[in-house]
Order: C-alpha cells, then sequence, then structure tokens
C-alpha cells in the first residue's frame, strides 16, 4: 500500500524511524546525570523527582488533546508541531539556567506527548496490512536510542567540562533531522474533512465506555510504571548495593538494549499469533521475575536487567500494536492510543513517586520493590484479558 504521506514508502519509514529516535531519549539521557544536574542548580530530592515526574504527567494530561489535535490539523502537520516542541524543549533544557531546565523538560515533554499518541493511528492509516511490522520497528527505534542515551549519558558528562549538558545536548541533533525529515510529507499530507453524518454512518464505541479499552489502557499504565521507575530508581539503587555511577549507568544500557531484542521478536511473534494473550503474559512474568531477582539477589543486577529488559520491550511493542488492533479504523486507534496514555502514564507517572516515597519512609529498598512487584502481579492479570483477539467495535 503506498503511504499517503510521501511518494516511497522507504522515505515514511525514515520519517517514522527518526521521529521515534526523539520520543524516549530526553527523558532516558536524565536518570543516570540527575545527580549532577541537581548539583549544578542545587535542587532538592523532591525537585529533583519532580524533574522525573513532569514527562509522564505531560504524557497523561495532553494524550486526550492530541488525538483532538490530530484531527484538526491533520496527523502530519500535529506530528511535526510535536518535533518541534521536543527540539525547542531540548534545546531550552540545555541553556544552562534553572528556569530553561523546567521550561524545557515541559515544552519536550508536550511534544513527545503529541507523537506518542498519533504515530500509532498514522501507521494504521498509511500501512494497514503491515501494522505490526511497523509498529515492532519504531518501538525498536525508541529502544534502541533510549538505551544508547542512558548508556552514554556518564560517559559523556565526564568526558569534557561541558558535563552533563553535552549528555543532554547531543541528543538535539536527531530533532533537527526529523524538523528537515518532515518538510517532503507535509506537502502529501491529507487535509482533515468533517465527516458528514447520516443513517447508514457507523457510530464506533469511544474506548472510554469500552472495558476492553480499560483493559488496554490498564496494561499500558502497568508495564509503562515499571519501566520508568526502573529508569528513574536504579541507579541509586545500585549505587546502595555497591554498583559505581558509570556501572549503573551501563546496566541501564544493558535493560534497554535487551528490550530490543525483545521488540524485534515479539514483532516476529505478534504475525504468527492469532492474538496476544500468550505474548503478553509471558510479557509480564519475565518483569516478575526480574523484580523478584533485584529484591532478593541484587548483585545479579545484570542478571535480572535481561528478564525485566525482554518483559519491557515485549510489552512495549504489545501495547502499541493493541492500539491497533482493537481499534476498528485510524479514528478510533487514535481515540483508544490517547485513552490509553492519558489513563497509562498518568498511574505510571505515580510509579517513581511512591517508589522513592515508600524508600524514605520505610529506609529500605525492599518495600519499594515489592509494592512495584504487586503492579507486576497484576500485569499479569490484565495481559490475557487486552490480548483477546476482539475489536472495541
Amino acid at each position: 500500500m503506498r503511504s499517503s504521506i510521501s511518494p516511497s514508502p522507504f522515505f515514511f519509514l525514515f520519517v517514522l524511524l527518526i521521529t521515534a529516535a526523539n520520543l524516549r531519549t530526553p527523558i532516558t539521557v536524565t536518570g543516570p546525570v540527575l545527580e549532577n544536574i541537581s548539583r549544578t542548580f542545587n535542587l532538592s530530592a523532591s525537585e529533583a523527582g519532580l524533574l522525573n515526574f513532569i514527562p509522564l504527567g505531560m504524557f497523561a494530561v495532553l494524550a486526550p488533546c492530541a488525538s483532538w489535535l490530530g484531527s484538526r490539523l491533520g496527523l502530519e502537520k500535529a506530528l511535526w508541531a510535536a518535533v518541534w516542541l521536543i527540539a525547542l524543549g531540548s534545546l531550552w533544557r540545555i541553556m544552562g539556567y534553572e528556569s530553561g531546565l523546567w521550561l524545557g523538560t515541559l515544552t519536550l515533554s508536550a511534544g513527545i506527548a503529541i507523537a506518542n499518541v498519533l504515530l500509532p493511528p498514522l501507521i494504521k492509516r498509511d500501512f494497514t496490512e503491515h501494522t505490526a511490522k511497523y509498529i515492532g520497528l519504531y518501538a525498536s527505534t525508541m529502544a534502541i536510542t533510549a538505551s544508547l542515551a542512558s548508556g552514554t549519558a556518564v560517559p559523556l558528562a565526564q568526558a569534557t567540562s561541558a558535563g552533563w549538558i553535552l549528555s543532554l545536548g547531543i541528543w538535539l541533533v536527531p530533532a533537527l533531522i526529523a524538523l528537515v525529515a518532515w518538510l517532503p510529507p507535509l506537502k502529501y499530507a491529507r487535509t482533515p474533512r468533517p465527516q458528514p453524518h447520516s443513517a447508514n454512518t457507523v457510530r464506533l464505541t469511544s474506548p472510554w465506555k469500552s472495558p476492553l479499552g480499560w483493559q488496554v489502557s490498564l496494561f499500558m499504565a502497568l508495564q509503562s510504571m515499571v519501566f520508568y521507575t526502573l529508569i528513574a530508581w536504579f541507579t541509586p539503587y545500585a549505587q546502595a548495593h555497591g554498583f559505581s555511577q558509570l556501572t549503573a549507568g551501563w546496566l541501564l544500557f544493558l535493560y534497554q538494549v535487551i528490550a530490543v531484542a525483545a521488540n524485534l521478536g515479539c514483532m516476529a511473534a505478534l504475525k504468527k499469533q492469532r492474538d496476544q494473550r500468550l505474548i503478553g503474559f509471558v510479557a509480564s512474568l519475565a518483569i516478575f521475575i526480574g523484580l523478584a531477582g533485584l529484591l532478593l539477589a541484587p548483585q545479579l543486577a545484570a542478571l535480572w536487567l535481561i528478564s525485566a529488559g525482554l518483559g519491557a520491550g515485549a510489552s512495549m511493542v504489545t501495547c502499541l500494536a493493541l492500539f491497533s488492533l482493537r481499534a476498528a479504523n485510524h479514528q478510533q486507534a487514535s481515540q483508544l492510543s490517547g485513552m490509553a496514555q492519558c489513563v497509562g502514564y498518568g498511574l505510571a507517572a505515580l510509579g517513581p513517586l511512591a517508589f522513592g516515597w515508600l524508600h524514605e519512609i520505610f529506609a529500605s529498598w525492599n518495600s519499594a520493590l515489592l509494592a512495584l512487584l504487586g503492579m507486576t502481579v497484576l500485569q499479569m492479570v490484565i495481559a490475557p484479558l487486552a490480548g483477546r483477539n476482539k475489536q472495541i467495535g
């Protein structure tokens, strides 16, 4: 099927992947050097925690608005605007002023929130027959670049006097490339037109009124909660168990690189399976094993992060695929994507906050990890429900 946004499907793939390269790096690069940033601006522990909270909070708040924006402007123009926000926010964040740090984080988070919602329905609209393939490549690109960002953050910060500014600033480059790459597709953008209502018009159920919509959203919430909690808190957890900051950063890199392999493997499995129940359950179980291992034998963190990474990667690509597979058309896919990311990131944002709060209250990592394990058990229950072979209607 020929894409409406470009004369070449290969160019569409490039635009898709360079956009995806900007959707996790601004977040994952922050965790390993958060201590450095805090020292620069004399941030308190609560302010540092807020810096981690802002992206997920913005994802949740803006997800429903993103769906509306895509309908009004068209998917292509809305996505180009999103990349602009990511680029501007990334620039403001490294200007060296505390106000720029906060404004930049808010701005780039808004851009990522919009792109998170609108890329899956764009794929469903233009490449219906290859949805799983393109979703898998999109998820893999996010995972690869996210892992590179977290793995290289500390070495880059230590390499020059620029410190953490270089670690964050280097990821402005893919945002600038994406801005230019979107220019040709904008010429082929579809102009949104209001759909005429008639007696024969089929009214599709709103995901907000569908139990299946809520099951997909909860699956999204639970897997995201674990991922972002580990990204935010693994470095101090590892340091408390004898690992250096540099080693902890590379362990996070391993966690996310393994997720890439899971993305690709899951992409192939999605094509062969009749539904996604088994994939979702096994992915959730792998996360449970990884967290349980970190709790019981933290010295083997690399082994447990491999298990958790396999589960995280498979869970993410399954979630992204569900936005399309559970919807009847790309409009409903956009609505489901908006709902799932609103609910999902809203609940996921509480994960790092609650994890830190439990750690502080009980002066122990065990209570926080046990709570996270409980969320993973719930994910194992929800996964088979969200993975059933049916649509919202």
